[in-house]
């Protein structure tokens, strides 16, 4: 590896999927990390219908919500904003927002509407949360992000954690970084979760900027290293369970984004290969077969098809059907009165070319 210099290699440490349940060095039981594996946060695309889909997929892998505003949860529809189905959870809530007073708030009602962990968005690079002093800008003012961690810490008993970038513009991610770590770490944060990139506020859009940033997980192992008992949880770039396993052997966790979500099968393999539990179905038949019961209640409710079949689109990519399944249910499911019979179709067409189904952790 090419480390920077001034950093040491982070000591090697047994990676928890070999280590099962047991503390190396210890001999002593311990619990597995609850961020071993997370699914990130996206905007427009990890509502309540994509993550019951993907809780399909995975039973132990963390879930996040779509960032909501701390002001829109406290003035706005609370249910429509915050609603799920409790076969989401374990699923955390992510916030935006930079007003103590306010997240305190927005953080007690989400967890009176049960969710497992409040999360704070300081990564995300657009225009629209930098004009409202939160999301990656919030990486400028360490202090004030402390005292808004104090104030939700002290508003929930649930875990309260960061999601950040390396830096944003010209800071030196060698000092930012850490300087905002420990100020989270000092008001209480229970987790810290690092895109491993900056964020280029000036020059590059919200779409550069998942890209064209440079990855740097060698800077979040070296945090880790410094932090030692303190978790840490690595986002960025991460397309493959097998790349997961590589970051576990130098972090606390994974959080996987757009692979999660473009190729979702790659979830059935999260619970074997990640956790060593078995695969909770035996292949994407099952998953889509479990989704009718539920697109019938939601659609009972108003919610239309297309709401919930977007959600699947990625499914079968690269196999033989894949192609006739996305474009069934893109045509068909936007149409009025559309039900779950065009998902039934889309699926019984799929079958009829011969498209495999499984994917196993072989």
């Amino acid at each position: 590896m090419a480390w920077r210099q001034g950093r040491q290699e982070p000591d090697r440490h047994p990676p928890l999927w070999l280590a099962g349940l047991y503390n190396f060095g210890h001999g002593i039981a311990m619990k597995l990390d609850p961020h071993r594996f997370c699914v990130a946060p996206m905007m427009d695309w990890t509502d309540r219908h994509c993550r019951f889909f993907h809780r399909q997929l995975t039973r132990r892998a963390l879930l996040y919500t779509e960032m909501v505003t701390a002001d829109a949860i406290i003035h706005g529809p609370r249910e429509r904003l915050l609603a799920f189905d409790p076969a989401e959870k374990p699923v955390a809530l992510q916030l935006g927002g930079s007003d103590p007073k306010n997240l305190a708030l927005a953080a007690r009602i989400g967890a009176d509407f049960g969710y497992d962990e409040i999360n704070l968005n300081a990564g995300c690079p657009s225009s629209r949360v930098q004009d409202g002093r939160f999301g990656a800008c919030l990486m400028r003012e360490p202090q004030l992000v402390g005292e808004c961690i104090a104030a939700m810490k002290a508003a929930t008993m649930l875990p309260v954690t960061v999601k950040c970038r390396l830096g944003v513009d010209d800071q030196d991610i060698e000092t930012s970084l850490d300087l905002f770590s420990d100020a989270v770490i000092a008001a209480g944060a229970d987790a810290l979760i690092v895109h491993a990139r900056k964020a280029w506020l000036e020059g590059l859009s919200p779409r550069d900027n998942r890209d064209v940033p440079p990855l740097d997980s060698e800077r979040v192992y070296w945090l880790k290293k410094r932090l030692k008992n303190f978790s840490i949880i690595i986002n960025g770039g991460i397309r493959s369970i097998d790349e997961a396993r590589h970051h576990l052997e130098y972090v606390d966790g994974v959080m996987m984004g757009r692979s999660a979500y473009e190729t979702p099968e790659v979830l059935l393999l999260v619970d074997p290969l990640i956790f060593e539990s078995s695969q909770p179905i035996p292949d994407l038949q099952t998953a889509i077969e479990n989704l009718f019961p539920y697109i019938e209640r939601e659609m009972s409710r108003g919610t239309p098809l297309h709401c919930i079949t977007r959600h699947l689109l990625g499914l079968f990519r690269g196999r033989r059907g894949a192609r006739a399944f996305r474009r069934d249910l893109a045509l068909e499911a936007v149409k009025p009165g559309a039900g779950s019979a065009v998902l039934r179709q889309a699926l019984d067409r799929l079958l009829d070319t011969g498209g495999e189904l499984a994917q196993t952790a072989a």
